[in-house]
């Protein structure tokens, strides 16, 4: 259903877009980094796109990960990106949808930030921060939406470890 927004997409911003592929009939582009607020920016204010609803940003933790039913080519290794930010959106007056995907570097975990676009993803980039230490650059409010401040790491990253003990905090409120 939403082909054509990738094919639009391509014809608009192709040296932004990285590569597009539909995955159990949702559309995916793979969008640079540095490009992603301008190819946002167009998906939202282009009258034959509207996305209008911010659906969800999240971030994938690749470490060590192994398809299931692809080519073991595809599986994580050292030098590829460990990390996948998705941004799903919506338009609710074509009824269309699509996902975009950046990959990040361990080292280079940062992206600019899509809350000046839509106010709804000021939360949910706060916790892809909070649970994988995502930086969102431009994000008016980034702290930790979960966790408290002294917590060390980052617990949905793959390399936290399970039984890892928290610094005990007090509070002066609580107690």
């Amino acid at each position: 259903m939403a082909k054509k927004v990738l094919d639009a997409l391509v014809a608009k911003h192709g040296a932004a877009i990285v590569k597009t592929e539909q995955i159990h009939g949702d559309e995916v582009a793979w969008v640079k980094r540095e490009a992603l607020v301008a190819v946002a920016t167009w998906l939202r204010d282009d009258a034959a796109m509207a996305f209008d609803y911010p659906v969800f940003v999240t971030a994938i933790d690749r470490l060590d990960w192994k398809p299931l039913n692809r080519p073991p080519s595809e599986a994580w290794t050292e030098g590829q990106p460990r990390f996948e930010v998705c941004v799903q959106l919506r338009s609710s007056k074509h009824k269309h949808r699509i996902r975009l995907k950046v990959a990040l570097a361990e080292n280079d975990a940062k992206l600019p930030s899509l809350t000046p676009l839509w106010a709804g993803f000021n939360w949910q980039e706060r916790e892809t921060f909070d649970m994988y230490g995502i930086k969102f650059e431009g994000h008016p409010d980034l702290r930790r939406i979960y966790m408290y401040e002294e917590f060390v790491g980052h617990p949905l990253r793959k390399d936290y470890p399970k039984d890892k003990r928290q610094p005990l905090v007090r509070r002066p409120d609580l107690a």
